[in-house]
C-alpha cells in the first residue's frame, strides 16, 4: 500500500516523536537501527521530513532529530504520506491504470474509491501525538 520509504518515514517520525515526548533527539543511526532501515536510506527519508516540516534537525554534539508536542498534535498521517509518496495512493487508480475515472472506470473503480475515500479520512484524522503515545506508554509497537 505504502512505499518502502513511506513505511520507513512513518516509523521514524513516531520514533523521533516518542523520544521527543521523553525530552531527547534521537541520532539518524538510532533510527536507521530502531526501524530496520539502512543508514543511509533513512538519511535521504529524514531530509524529506525536515524539509516537509514533519521533524526538526539539531546539529552538533546534543544534536539529533526531534518534533515539538504542538507539531506531533498538528501533524497528521496524511501529511508524511504526501510529502514521501505524493498523493497518488488518494487519488490513483487500483489497478494502476493512468486514465482511470468515474467516466471511465476499470473494473475496480467503485470499490477500491470507497477503500481509498476510507484510508484518506483514517490518514487525516490521525495524528503524529496519538500514535506516539500508545507507542510510550506500551500499548502499541514497532518492532516485535
Amino acid at each position: 500500500m505504502f512505499s518502502k520509504a513511506c513505511e520507513y518515514a512513518i516509523k521514524a517520525t513516531l520514533l523521533i516523536a516518542t523520544h521527543s515526548l521523553n525530552g531527547s533527539r534521537v541520532s539518524v543511526k538510532d533510527i536507521a537501527e530502531d526501524t530496520g532501515s539502512p543508514v543511509a536510506f533513512t538519511g535521504k527519508i529524514l531530509q524529506q521530513l525536515t524539509r516537509g516540516g514533519i521533524v526538526r534537525s539539531m546539529q552538533g554534539v546534543h544534536g539529533g532529530f526531534e518534533i515539538g508536542r504542538k507539531e506531533m498534535e498538528g501533524t497528521r498521517l496524511s501529511e508524511i504520506v504526501t510529502t514521501i509518496d505524493g498523493d497518488h495512493i488518494f487519488t490513483g487508480c487500483g489497478l494502476g491504470l493512468r486514465a482511470c475515472n468515474a467516466l471511465k472506470p476499470c473494473p475496480m473503480h467503485e470499490r477500491f474509491a470507497a477503500v481509498r475515500n476510507e484510508l484518506k479520512a483514517m490518514l487525516e484524522e490521525t495524528t503524529v501525538l496519538e500514535l506516539a503515545l500508545g507507542l510510550k506508554d506500551g500499548s502499541t509497537f514497532l518492532k516485535r
